[in-house]
């Protein structure tokens, strides 16, 4: 028989040098990505921008303590530091037993309008952390505050709050000596200064108490229920709550409002209107008291007169319902992209 050769095994391959493999070859992480916020589904309307899949029951408890808690921590820590600052410079009032923090009551009302907007850090902290989305779902349906929007906002608002006020002066008048109870004129340069340091921390607190308010309670009861309203009426009524008990009329002008600026949130998709209009109203209130000498009086919204309430009545609809037809002229988004 013939002899055929040995089949010979083929040659290994030789081990790769190490410089062959060089640069290494990079990890392929996009299937498995870092947890991180996670906005709602496109389409989702104001209130329910909470609805995002990530958030447990667990975290919906884990965000209402946390943001309550900082918000009571942040205002205390606020008014810790302005006492400190009133001892310190021996500024201080000079009745022992009084609720002022200063004897200046441009100072004592600028140091409640910086507590109150302490309230806003509190919020985003809250939603960022166990709402497991971005903060500026609060704001609005895109995720932050649209500020071209914004201003048309205020060029609206300002002259719609300074035509009521000034009906609701004419209407009053010195009625029951509304118009005497101050001090008086200040002088030019006082009411100069009051007007820069409080129109400068005016539109912060306005916006604290509509992000409280009219953005994460609304949407912390919109993760429980798909109906805007429970979460508007709740936070209405808190909101009326929060101002102090005066007058009935006062009360029922707080609700009032608080619903239709609840309305005009989820009808727009965002803070903007409210803001606006908050603002205005504050900085003309305010501002009318320093010209008067009234920053020490503490009456609120609550004591509000029966002849304010009538026009709360018209005004405020007559703003909430050109702002959102203002908003489909503008094609505003009110649910998310």
């Amino acid at each position: 028989m013939p002899n055929h050769p040995a089949a010979q095994e083929p040659p290994t391959r030789p081990a790769d040098a190490p410089w062959e493999n060089w640069p290494p070859k990079q990890l392929d992480l996009t299937t498995s990505p870092k947890p991180g916020p996670t906005p709602a589904p496109s389409g989702s309307p104001y209130h329910v921008q909470g609805r995002n899949g990530r958030a447990t029951r667990r975290d919906w408890w884990g965000e209402l303590l946390l943001v309550v808690g900082l918000i009571v921590v942040t205002v205390l820590g606020v008014y810790v530091i302005g006492m400190i600052l009133a001892a310190a410079l021996h500024a201080g009032p000079a009745a022992a037993d009084s609720d002022q923090v200063f004897s200046s009551p441009l100072a004592d009302m600028a140091l409640q309008l910086a507590a109150l907007a302490a309230a806003i850090p509190a919020v985003l902290v809250g939603v960022r952390r166990f709402g497991r989305r971005p903060a500026g779902t609060v704001s609005s349906v895109t995720g932050g505050l649209r500020w071209s929007w914004l201003l048309r906002c205020v060029l609206v608002a300002l002259p719609v709050m300074i035509v009521q006020f000034g009906l609701l002066l004419v209407w009053t008048g010195d009625e029951d000596g509304a118009m005497s109870s101050g001090q008086g004129f200040p002088g030019w340069p006082m009411l100069l200064l009051s007007l820069v340091v409080l129109w400068t921390l005016i539109p912060f607190q306005a916006a604290a108490e509509e992000y409280v308010f009219r953005g994460w309670l609304p949407q912390l009861t919109g993760r429980v229920t798909r109906s805007p309203w429970p979460g508007v009426v709740l936070a209405s009524l808190l909101f009326a709550l929060a101002h102090g008990f005066g007058e009935p009329t006062g009360f029922a002008l707080l609700f009032y409002s608080a619903m239709w600026w609840g309305w005009l949130v989820i009808r727009t998709g965002g803070l903007e209107a409210v803001i606006a209009l908050h603002t205005a109203n504050n900085a003309l209130a305010i501002g009318l008291a320093a010209a008067l000498g009234e920053l020490a009086d503490d009456s609120t919204a609550a004591d509000a007169p029966w002849q304010a309430l009538v026009l709360e009545v018209v005004f405020t609809p007559l703003y909430c319902l050109t702002m959102a037809r203002l908003a489909d002229r503008h094609a505003l988004a009110s649910r998310t992209p």
